[in-house]
């Protein structure tokens, strides 16, 4: 199987960065081939909402940036990985932007080979992954219809130093 896993951390040695690499041990030890994206390493803009895809672009976005190497991995992908950690309730920024830009290949239907969806989360608080629950559950599951093949989450508590 072909997956591609959406890296929406910036860390490169953070808990995201390491439940990713477990999955793609995992999944490559098994025979499947794994890709991941590090979206917030990339320069990928945000959707204009402008329509270009859906009226002259034939499902093709109007701006040429990183994004198009997603959409090449994108179009292969039998399976999609959605890795990010928390922030402000949600998922990152940068994921969230790389998201938003599905609209041009995956409205009104979804790629051709993608089938299934799968989620990687962490947190400082075990209570934060409504927000990206949401995303997940809405855009993926129910809207593309994809197969849900779990969501992982990992609970990171921090110590907050106190300021004087």
């Amino acid at each position: 199987m072909r997956i591609l896993v959406l890296n929406g951390s910036p860390r490169f040695k953070g808990h995201t960065k390491q439940m990713i690499e477990a999955f793609r041990f995992g999944a490559e030890t098994v025979g499947h081939r794994v890709d991941v994206a590090d979206v917030c390493h990339l320069k990928i803009a945000g959707c204009l909402a402008c329509e270009y895809c859906h009226t002259k672009g034939n499902g093709s976005c109007i701006q040429k940036d990183d994004m198009q190497s997603i959409y090449d991995l994108l179009e292969e992908a039998e399976m999609l990985v959605i890795a990010s950690p928390i922030y402000y309730h949600g998922l990152s920024g940068q994921l969230k932007c790389v998201l938003d830009r599905f609209y041009s290949v995956a409205y009104p239907k979804k790629p051709k080979n993608l089938k299934k969806v799968s989620m990687i989360l962490s947190s400082g608080d075990g209570n934060m992954y409504e927000g990206a629950m949401f995303s997940y559950r809405g855009d993926f599951l129910d809207y593309l219809g994809l197969e849900d093949m779990g969501v992982f989450t990992s609970h990171v508590q921090r110590t907050l130093r106190q300021l004087n």
